[in-house]
């Protein structure tokens, strides 16, 4: 596994752009938050970068993602600079409700897995998301759910297109094969594994049509 200063190294041996201090000024920092995390987005030369606020904080990453997602490195600088520039940046960033994050407008799931009685996993580039009927069908409940464990946002349907998509998957939706383990798993042990996002737990009172 490369580190990020290797990759960073390696990229600097080849030519990548590399840009000094008053060359490197983003348009904006928006912070996403509603949904239980928070998520930064650097926007910078048209390009959108995601980060945590772990990688944010972390000079190495931050240069690396740049680097891969916008082409250009930013300029390296001494840990505390670099400490003090990132507190900046998120004491004046622009604060949005998760709703307004962009949609990954590309998005499709590899597969629907029924698990039996009303249990489902969603296959998404390698991870398998758990869902009872209710949640896959409503789709707030859908589009937090893969936001908060896959990192990803499906786009916001019409009702009616949503719940004719979702038909159609649990139509086309493939038998997961028997586990022993299947029988020891209740109902009430299955849910738990689902819990409520916190803040939107009144939510489902206004999705009763999604």
């Amino acid at each position: 596994m490369v580190t990020d200063t290797e990759f960073i190294l390696e990229s600097i041996s080849q030519g990548c752009v590399t840009l000094a201090d008053g060359e490197f000024l983003i348009d904006r920092l928006v912070k996403y938050v509603g949904n239980g995390r928070i998520r930064w987005h650097v926007e910078f030369r048209g390009h959108r970068v995601e980060f945590t606020t772990g990688q944010l904080k972390k000079q190495p990453t931050f240069r690396r993602k740049m680097l891969e997602q916008a082409g250009v490195l930013p300029p390296q600088r001494a840990g505390a600079s670099y400490r003090r520039w990132a507190l900046d940046l998120r004491k004046n960033a622009i604060e949005l409700p998760w709703r307004d994050r962009p949609v990954d407008a590309g998005f499709v799931i590899d597969s629907l897995v029924s698990l039996g009685g009303d249990r489902w996993t969603v296959d998404y580039q390698g991870k398998v998301i758990k869902f009872t009927t209710t949640k896959l069908r409503r789709q707030t409940s859908f589009r937090k759910r893969m936001l908060l464990k896959a990192k990803v946002l499906p786009p916001q349907l019409d009702p009616v297109a949503y719940r004719k998509w979702v038909d159609w998957l649990i139509q086309n939706a493939t038998e997961a094969a028997p586990q022993a383990s299947d029988a020891l798993m209740s109902e009430k042990s299955w849910l738990d594994d689902l819990p409520e996002l916190a803040g939107w737990q009144n939510e489902a009172l206004h999705d009763g049509t999604n």
